[in-house]
């Protein structure tokens, strides 16, 4: 009587394997998806910093009649609490400026990512 109880309280080796082998095959489904999420979600972030980023400068050249000369200047004069983060690079020190054709008119008339490598589209991060 000893004997089945014991028997029956496991799980076989072949239960297991069985097991593994879903989780496995599962797994190969999911991972690769997950993986292009992440990278479509810091492109988006990207873009929307970006985004953010040209506005502001906009809106500091409306009322000041010059861009700033850096982008930290932004920050000073209260047009944004910090620099945005570029997600590629995972900083916010790596953004490339773009100065005006008048160098009279401040030092920032647009800004780039500075992340190499291409986007999901085949894009260059810096034609962004």
């Amino acid at each position: 009587m000893m004997s089945l109880r014991r028997r029956k309280s496991g799980f076989t080796l072949i239960e297991l394997l069985v097991v593994m082998a879903i989780i496995a095959t599962l797994l190969t489904l999911a991972v690769p998806r997950y993986f292009a999420s992440i990278e479509k979600s810091k492109e988006a972030v990207l873009h929307a910093n970006l985004t953010l980023l040209r506005q502001v400068l906009d809106k500091y050249y409306g009322d000041k009649g010059r861009y700033p000369d850096a982008l930290d200047d932004l920050v000073a004069s209260k047009y944004l609490r910090n620099v945005p983060t570029d997600p590629i690079t995972e900083s916010n020190t790596t953004w490339i400026t773009v100065p005006p054709e008048q160098v009279e008119l401040g030092g920032v008339y647009d800004v780039r990512s500075g992340a190499e490598g291409k986007a999901r589209d085949g894009s260059a991060y810096l034609d962004w």
